[in-house]
């Protein structure tokens, strides 16, 4: 102990008319959650494990304008929405009250919000309309040991029931995917863009050149793509920064010459020539980085 299983698991899920929108609530979404199996006394340490996770990723991502809801029961409706167990209710959100204080975490208490197994805590955004949505939980559920029949023998050799935290670090993808794309507004940091890199040949003389560049940045772990069309080099160029590509490498036969790439950045306009070798180097640090 503890004992620790993570999926990412399908999910259905039949919303109301009208709730429905976008990315952000979906009838299907995916779900990437971790269940861990503790005894008592390691569900401090386990939970702030989680916690160090979601802050990883929320720094990550550089998402900033989130806040901490504390989920609790609701004494007064014991009977069809919850565990009927006060005595568990009480303990676990105890644990996660002393937990959040500890770490100082600014917090609200919303009660009545808990899972109808155990207290949670609800990592809350406002997507792009000023909906308030739940991005991340992490949960405390005293239901399923009992309900599975789980048990552990400890120190003293008589068998005790274990806790389970369930939690995701990612959240829903697709609602976080929405709200990156808000975050963003579609010109993501190199190392987050689904095509980092785009090469447009001056002509079809340069095509070959091209390629190779291509076949470059593939083997280097660059998500790049080839624009050889028969559009004018100007348009390409422009719909690659209509797409918002962080770079655009335009290849002609001094590029091919010389081994090089001619480099426009996003927000910075055209770097001028760089070696391919170079080039490579300095996109990979800038992603390793996470600039």
């Amino acid at each position: 102990m503890p004992i620790r299983y993570n999926e990412t698991s399908y999910l259905f899920r039949n919303e109301s008319s009208g709730e429905m929108h976008g990315l952000i609530r979906l009838r299907q979404f995916t779900l990437s959650e971790g269940h861990i199996i503790c005894r008592m006394p390691q569900l401090e340490e386990e939970f702030e494990k989680a916690l160090d996770l979601i802050n990883y990723v929320m720094t990550t991502l550089d998402l900033k304008d989130y806040w901490y809801r504390f989920s609790k029961w609701d004494p007064k409706n014991k009977k069809g929405k919850y565990i009927d167990n006060p005595q568990a209710w009480e303990q676990s959100q105890k644990v996660l009250k002393k937990i959040l204080d500890k770490n100082k975490m600014k917090y609200i208490e919303a009660e009545g919000e808990a899972a109808f197994y155990g207290p949670k805590l609800d990592i809350q955004m406002k997507n792009v309309y000023g909906k308030e949505d739940t991005i991340i939980t992490v949960q405390i559920d005293f239901a399923l040991p009992e309900r599975f029949d789980m048990s552990y023998v400890n120190e003293s050799g008589k068998e005790e029931r274990p806790i389970i935290i369930h939690r995701s670090s990612i959240g829903c993808y697709e609602r976080t995917m929405a709200l990156l794309i808000e975050r963003y507004a579609g010109a993501f940091p190199t190392w987050l863009s689904p095509v980092q890199a785009i090469i447009i040949p001056v002509s079809e003389k340069s095509n070959g050149w091209g390629e190779k560049v291509l076949a470059e940045l593939n083997t280097a772990g660059l998500r790049a793509e080839l624009d050889d069309g028969d559009e004018s080099l100007g348009k390409r160029i422009r719909n690659a920064e209509k797409q918002k590509t962080p770079y655009i490498l335009v290849v002609g036969e001094k590029e091919q010459k010389d081994k090089s790439v001619a480099v426009r950045k996003r927000g910075q306009g055209d770097l001028g020539a760089t070696k391919l070798d170079k080039f490579i180097e300095k996109i990979k640090k800038e992603i390793e980085e996470k600039k």
